[in-house]
């Protein structure tokens, strides 16, 4: 409801994600909302992996709790933290549950679909499962992406933006390569931006 209420969206694809068993959806990580975006949209609950820093945000960590998000941290700052969000995550998957990760790592600087990271591999090494890409369009220019200064820095300025959420056919796990997701999700940013720039498809 509260994403309805703030932005007007257009979802394409919400069938891509299994209605049943374990799944990775990968996704291009553009601001701060887009857990909540992506979250509301899917047909099923997902877990997602998200920066420690967010999870423990005084305003919203209870939500994060809430919906079982698993917080990773870098291991220069937490040593042995990503091995244990790792299983986290192999533990979520073996119980058939969906869960989102965000390749890039990072909020874009630049609006652009960043390299993919190699957290993704490691993942797949551990569990074979389903791989659907999906990618976010509308959200750069909002005050929780960093345009024009770091996410959350700025005073909100737009209100009913146009925001676009499109999944693309899920990828068995043997063709679930870095590359390939990344050229996906790039595919379906694409389109995303041309809804969000014209109002027609692309």
């Amino acid at each position: 409801m509260l994403v309805q209420l703030l932005y007007r969206m257009r979802y394409q694809g919400r069938r891509h994600i299994p209605a049943h068993g374990p799944a990775l959806v990968v996704c291009n990580h553009v601001s701060f909302m887009d857990a909540l975006v992506i979250g509301g949209a899917s047909p099923r609950p997902l877990r997602f992996m998200m920066d420690r820093h967010i999870y423990e945000s005084p305003w919203l960590n209870w939500l994060f709790r809430l919906v079982g998000a698993i917080p990773v941290d870098s291991e220069r700052a937490d040593p042995g933290g990503l091995k244990r969000a790792l299983h986290q995550v192999s533990q979520a998957l073996r119980e058939g549950e969906v869960v989102m990760v965000f390749p890039e790592g990072r909020l874009t600087r630049d609006g652009e679909v960043q390299p993919f990271r190699r957290g993704l591999e490691l993942i797949l090494a551990r569990d074979a499962v389903p791989v659907v890409p999906a990618s976010l369009a509308g959200l750069w220019g909002s005050w929780t992406s960093n345009c024009g200064g770091p996410a959350l820095g700025k005073s909100p300025r737009r209100f009913r933006a146009r925001v676009a959420l499109y999944f693309g056919e899920p990828l068995p796990p043997e063709q679930a390569e870095r590359g390939l997701l990344e050229a996906r999700v790039r595919q379906l940013k694409a389109e995303a931006d041309t809804w969000v720039t014209t109002g027609r498809r692309a």
